[in-house]
């Protein structure tokens, strides 16, 4: 039976309808086209049940000459437009990096072999081929969804895909050649700030170079965690919230820190690590200040940058400011139970099951199994 919804329009002597025709306008709304007929409303729901029917089955065909590249553009875009900065550069990166090449293929045309000649292109680096995987699959994903795509495009472009092994690197506190060298090192006041804030606050990287005067308070012996700095291929900007909810804190300020900075921050009139412009710090800027901190830290334990015949001498090489991060949640994990897995997690701004997984491998490494199993098992 004919559906009420249509309406019959007597000027024209047509029954019609607003209907989705598979496509989307700017704004990421359905756009809806005029669909009508003269015979009969029941005329008309054919109609409507035909153009359903070709948009399940293949909508390839409303996409038009779209290419996939143009589609990923748009998807990116649109699908994730409100997503943080960095994650939305990261997923445009690598659509105009290893997409490109599809800017000839149209969206209903892409295959299996597209994604996998891609992944063997870049088969020497597991981590970059991930990427291609994750932001490949996100687009046929909506591109089957808005009905471009078949829902068979799902197993046929994206089931079977072999991916080269990816390891992720091992998370890791400081040695103790580096916790020497921090020890030892002489720096100005604000890449001595910088380090011995990551130390002794475990803060990330981005939410220590977002701190400003008035976020400590000395006499409270606290330091408020409520921004984060984002490096963009643009620059840099300020988050005004941190990585996640969890990321809103009061971290204690240890009378060693307080000892170290309080006379420089007392100095800063807002920002404490700016670029010699004043501006926030950008990612050339930091890569700077990190390369001359481990330098300094290198000269600190007998490392000569202007010897010609010890340049292998050098020991500090890997360090960033995520392992001072690693560092501070590990010795505390060390003290638990005088601090609980709860605290630390809420000091860090992480989830309990991050400390959890520290301390677990903190409990594993004191393990002696050999000793268990000899006490255990007695005849």
């Amino acid at each position: 039976m004919a559906k009420a919804k249509y309406t019959y329009n007597e000027e024209r002597k047509e029954w019609y309808t607003l209907a989705w025709d598979g496509t989307y306008n700017a704004d990421g709304s359905k756009h809806r086209k005029w669909v009508s007929s003269k015979k009969s409303s029941k005329d008309l729901e054919e109609k409507i049940r035909q153009l359903k029917t070709a948009i399940e089955s293949n909508g390839a065909t409303l996409a038009g000459n779209i290419s996939f590249y143009d589609y990923a553009m748009q998807w990116v875009n649109t699908s994730k437009s409100s997503r943080a900065p960095q994650t939305r550069e990261m997923y445009e990166g690598c659509i105009r990096r290893h997409f490109s090449s599809f800017q000839n293929v149209l969206l209903q045309d892409i295959k299996h072999r597209h994604l996998q000649q891609l992944i063997n292109a870049n088969s020497g680096k597991p981590r970059t081929c991930q990427i291609i995987d994750l932001t490949f699959r996100q687009i046929i994903k909506s591109a089957v969804r808005e009905h471009y795509l078949p829902k068979n495009a799902l197993e046929d472009i994206l089931e079977d895909v072999s991916l080269p092994a990816y390891k992720k690197k091992e998370k890791r506190p400081l040695t103790d050649l580096e916790k020497q060298a921090i020890k030892k090192v002489r720096l100005d006041d604000k890449k001595n700030a910088f380090i011995k804030i990551l130390f002794y606050t475990g803060v990330r990287r981005g939410e220590a170079l977002a701190l400003m005067r008035e976020d400590f308070d000395f006499e409270k012996k606290v330091v408020s965690i409520s921004k984060d700095v984002q490096f963009l291929l643009s620059g840099s900007s300020i988050k005004y919230s941190p990585k996640s909810a969890n990321g809103f804190r009061e971290i204690p300020l240890s009378d060693a820190l307080i000892v170290e900075i309080r006379t420089y921050v007392d100095k800063c009139d807002d920002y404490l690590f700016k670029t010699r412009d004043g501006a926030i710090m950008t990612a050339t800027a930091y890569r700077r200040m990190w390369e001359s901190i481990i330098t300094s830290l290198n000269i600190a334990i007998g490392y000569n940058p202007n010897a010609k015949k010890n340049k292998s001498e050098k020991q500090i090489t890997d360090l960033t400011a995520h392992i001072f991060r690693h560092n501070f949640c590990t010795e505390l994990c060390y003290q638990i139970p005088a601090i609980s897995t709860k605290k630390i997690a809420k000091i860090l701004g992480d989830s309990e099951k991050m400390v959890l997984d520290v301390y677990s491998h903190i409990k594993e490494e004191k393990e002696d199994a050999a000793g268990a199993i000899s006490n255990a098992l007695k005849l």
